[in-house]
């Protein structure tokens, strides 16, 4: 028997596109000889659809969707993923299809209450392991939690089981197929059943999917694994019940992985809302560099527009490396210098506002009303071109507030919202080693906002691998202010670095939502208070 991995990027809400791509997939699939296709967790309508299964007419039109799909299915037996209501209830379901009609609905029992997939808000529970039999291979059924989840699914339950299949919308985070592998060798261990795995893939908002599908006989043996952040058809053979060793993708670099994350999440952010292409403020630094490469490998040069803003503070390099940098990349590129209009703001505000005039020693107030230029300039071009503009500002500035409202966190997708200083500098490495682009001036300088003479971002903030250490430690893995310490950072560092990242609660509040490439990143993760006088230290 041979069974179809469909690793599909589905969009949520494109009811008509998603139906298009199984059908697509499945006749892919019988054309390769293929006796049953999988699909992904909630493939019909996408995942995670949140409130649109709050509609009524959302429902009846997956219903119908769904209708219309079966008549489709001839010759090949598919399971697609699907919202089903039933007397009243609304399930998770995955549906096995054969020959125009409906074997079996499994519906998910095991439903995640997460920042991300808050299932219980929408779906009721089922409660009944679901089983069905092709080719003389008794298959079970599982949706995502129901599997990772498996201590609900014990031996005796899968006892008849010759292999369980998997239809999951399991995001990406660092390192998470080590987790998934992992979870499925214990399994294995406990049942001795083979797994077949099947992952959505694309992105969605500031989720990204990795595709990554998988199978592991009944000894734990990784038999097949499909490329990572890629829309593909896996084949999986199978004989006396079990998965034949097949085609086994080599793992790449977590650092590959992460970049491929961030190329998808803008390619399919932009893609799937229609925006006709990306305007991206340079500035000569390390992040726009960043930024830039992403959005040309994801989107190609001719989609990308960049404008260069210096001020008096504006260093000649700055200007040459970030023409360099678009020269390279072979994109539209402008000048535009903001000193006059500075100028102007700064006459006004003294006449009308009586607001001091810039002294030799600049304030936050001058230093952001540059950045409020500069964002506004940004703002104007995406207007009148249709184009979203994409922020350069990564998760370090984002903690402790090293941004500027309505300045630089002005624009429609924080790229690197959730990547840390010192893993911008690693990514750009990363890309320099696939073609150098990035300008060697741009890795080498230290980094600076250039908003005041001979500026450093260090004249601020602790050195970005303390801060990013204490970052991670506090932000991503919870530990207590004296966890931290005893990591060897000082007492004040750590003390610094919390108190920012608390004051400035309230800009992250307003900030564009971004990649999440973490576990807890400064998204729906993250959901401590603006208003609290609780203190950690």
């Amino acid at each position: 028997m041979k069974i179809a991995i469909a690793q599909i990027n589905c969009t949520v809400g494109d009811l008509s596109g998603n139906a298009e791509k199984i059908i697509t997939a499945t006749i892919q699939a019988k054309n390769s000889g293929a006796d049953l296709v999988i699909t992904p967790e909630l493939a019909l309508c996408g995942y995670p659809p949140e409130d649109l299964l709050l509609r009524s007419e959302f429902i009846l039109a997956c219903q119908h969707t769904l209708d219309n799909l079966i008549d489709k299915v001839k010759d090949i037996t598919l399971i697609v993923g699907h919202p089903q209501h039933t007397s009243n209830q609304l399930f998770n379901a995955a549906s096995v299809i054969r020959n125009g009609h409906i074997i079996a609905t499994h519906h998910k029992n095991k439903l995640i209450n997460s920042p991300f997939f808050k299932e219980t808000s929408y779906f009721d529970a089922g409660s009944e392991i679901c089983t069905f039999e092709l080719s003389g291979t008794k298959f079970g059924l599982n949706i995502c939690a129901d599997f990772w989840q498996s201590d609900v699914i014990t031996s005796k339950q899968c006892g008849e089981i010759d292999v369980m299949l998997v239809l999951s919308a399991s995001a990406y985070h660092i390192n998470k197929q080590n987790t998934r592998h992992q979870i499925t060798q214990q399994y294995i261990k406990k049942t001795g059943i083979s797994v077949i795995h099947t992952n959505l893939v694309g992105g969605q908002d500031e989720l990204v999917f990795d595709g990554a599908s998988f199978v592991m006989d009944n000894k734990g043996v990784l038999t097949h694994e499909v490329s990572e952040f890629t829309e593909t058809i896996g084949l999986v053979e199978i004989k006396n019940n079990i998965p034949i060793t097949g085609k086994l993708v080599a793992a790449q670099p977590s650092i590959a992985s992460i970049y491929q994350a961030l190329c998808l999440g803008v390619k399919d952010y932009i893609h799937k809302n229609r925006f006709p292409g990306v305007i991206i403020g340079l500035s000569g630094g390390v992040d726009s560099a960043l930024v830039l490469v992403i959005a040309v490998d994801a989107l190609g040069a001719d989609k990308v527009q960049t404008v260069m803003m210096p001020s008096q503070y504006t260093a000649d390099i700055s200007l040459q490396d970030a023409s360099a940098l678009a020269d390279n990349l072979t994109v539209q590129h402008s000048d535009c210098c903001i000193a006059t209009l500075y100028a102007q703001f700064q006459q006004l505000l003294d006449a009308e506002l009586q607001v001091p005039a810039i002294s030799e020693k600049t304030n936050a107030t001058q230093e952001n009303l540059q950045a409020r230029i500069r964002g506004t300039l940004l703002m104007a071009l995406s207007n009148q071109t249709g184009s979203m503009v994409l922020t350069t500002g990564n998760k370090s500035e984002m903690a402790v507030g090293y941004c500027t409202l309505y300045g630089d966190m002005a624009g429609g997708f924080a790229v690197l919202k959730d990547i840390s200083k010192t893993l911008v500098y690693q990514l750009c490495h990363y890309r320099n080693q696939i073609d150098q682009v990035i300008p060697e001036r741009i890795l080498q300088r230290a980094p600076s906002a250039e908003l005041r003479p001979d500026q450093i971002d260090q004249d601020s903030l602790p050195p970005y691998d303390v801060l990013d250490g204490i970052m991670q430690a506090y932000v991503e893995e919870h530990l207590s202010p004296d966890e931290i310490i005893a990591l060897n950072y000082t007492e004040e560092d750590v003390q610094q670095v919390i108190h920012l990242i608390h004051l400035n609660e309230y800009k992250r509040r307003q900030a564009p939502l971004g990649i999440r490439i973490t576990p807890n990143d400064f998204g729906k993760s993250w959901n401590y208070p603006v208003t609290a006088k609780y203190k950690d230290f």
